[in-house]
């Protein structure tokens, strides 16, 4: 059983790219719509295989912007936030948070 992810009340790292991601997904959501038709319509398996890949490397994509910006802010955050005997637990707990979540992306 996996533990209860730490989370934060503050600003999400991904905040400030909030659209680009946005449409990004959008993107995304009309590929797999267009691969649920290729099915529906009998298309040539290896080329739905292609555009399966072709969704699967841009949500990797999006997946490795959100780890970059979670390190780059919720974690380097958690380094500067915290002051004396709690640091340590807090900042340990947000690359644990983030280490989960690259294992999750891995499987």
């Amino acid at each position: 059983m996996s533990e209860t992810p730490v989370h934060d009340h503050a600003q999400h790292g991904y905040s400030a790219n909030k659209e680009a991601y946005q449409r990004r997904l959008k993107r995304i959501e009309g590929q797999v719509r267009g691969i649920a038709r290729m099915v529906d319509e009998d298309k040539y398996c290896i080329d739905i295989l292609t555009q399966i890949a072709a969704v699967n490397k841009a949500l990797h994509a999006v997946s490795l912007g959100l780890v970059e910006e979670h390190l780059g802010h919720c974690v380097v955050g958690a380094a500067e936030e915290v002051d004396g005997e709690g640091r340590r637990d807090h900042i340990d707990a947000k690359v644990k948070e983030a280490t989960d979540a690259i294992g999750r992306l891995l499987r």
